[in-house]
């Protein structure tokens, strides 16, 4: 169980919120795994920065820029699964060539804003996903308006997926299990009187975790400078 919320950070001008959700299968040797929760705040997201470009690197090493541990358990954690989440930020008239990955990966490329762009020399329309062979070196060269992409990449797990609602297990008997399993227990309750919480307005940013220990911004960039 957890919940997200989104304080407005200010009451005088527009709070803009960019959210994308992405979930990450897991082999079915690590399905019943405990839970674990991370919060990486931005100062946490490190930066690979070239003349005009600029990528978060979110998940997945870029050349010095290794952002902070996945989950143990994650699909993420495994070194061979070359799993990367990236936000690339070009600058108007900017190019870059991605690297390379190995065989057998898969990679694609979302993107979200700008006009024109072209990868590999093809045209791209905004609000296109584009799927690349991972093997390949890719050339991206920008147009006349700043644009931002997403890249997603990671090795097939290779197993059978079923799914509904928010669960994801290898076979329909998996998922009646998992079902029950919550119905019965509730995976661990919910410690609030309401399904949507409100928190006090001048509390701010905060991340709880199961242990009870609480981070904010400015806690964790103390930790981490």
């Amino acid at each position: 169980q957890h919940s997200e919320m989104f304080p407005l950070l200010s009451r005088e001008r527009d709070n803009p919120l960019e959210l994308f959700q992405i979930w990450l299968n897991l082999p079915s040797e690590s399905k019943l795994v405990q839970p674990y929760f991370s919060m990486l705040w931005r100062d946490q997201v490190p930066k690979h920065v070239e003349p005009g470009v600029e990528v978060e690197v979110v998940a997945g090493a870029l050349g010095a820029s290794r952002p902070p541990s996945p989950p143990p358990d994650s699909w993420g954690s495994r070194a061979d699964a070359q799993l990367a989440i990236w936000v690339i930020k070009l600058a108007p008239g900017a190019s870059w060539e991605l690297p390379a990955a190995e065989r057998g990966v898969g990679r694609s490329l979302y993107f979200f804003r700008g006009g024109k762009l072209t990868v590999a020399r093809h045209a791209v329309a905004l609000g296109s996903r584009v799927q690349l062979r991972a093997e390949l070196p890719a050339a991206i060269v920008n147009g006349d308006q700043g644009s931002e992409l997403l890249l997603l990449q990671g090795r097939p797990i290779g197993e059978p997926v079923a799914q509904e609602g928010p669960f994801v297990m290898n076979t329909r008997a998996e998922l009646a299990q998992a079902f029950m399993d919550y119905r019965r227990t509730q995976f661990g309750g919910w410690p609030w009187p309401t399904s949507a919480p409100v928190h006090d307005r001048e509390e701010g940013r905060f991340a709880k975790h199961p242990d009870g220990r609480v981070d904010t911004p400015s806690t964790t960039a103390s930790r981490i400078a």
